[in-house]
């Protein structure tokens, strides 16, 4: 999903990558919403806490997208939980 097309009111889901433990990652469900500084812009939702949407932010539409994507990626890596 290009991040660019993004809209507000999308659920999307990432591959999320625990910033305290490097090796770890998790597929999680966030939401687009309007960003809560910038009205013409949108953010993704994540944890309670608002995250600006980067170009090279990898989005999927389904959770079994963003698992194959995580597998190609890191394919000797488990993907936890």
């Amino acid at each position: 999903m290009d991040p660019k097309e993004v809209q507000q009111g999308d659920d999307v889901y990432i591959i999320y990558r625990n910033p305290h433990t490097p090796t770890v990652a998790n597929i999680k469900q966030a939401e687009i919403v309007q960003h809560p500084h910038q009205p013409n812009d949108v953010a993704l939702f994540l944890h309670e806490t608002f995250h600006v949407i980067e170009e090279n932010d990898a989005l999927f539409t389904s959770q079994e997208a963003a698992e194959r994507a995580y597998q190609q990626l890191f394919p000797n890596q488990p993907l936890d939980g």
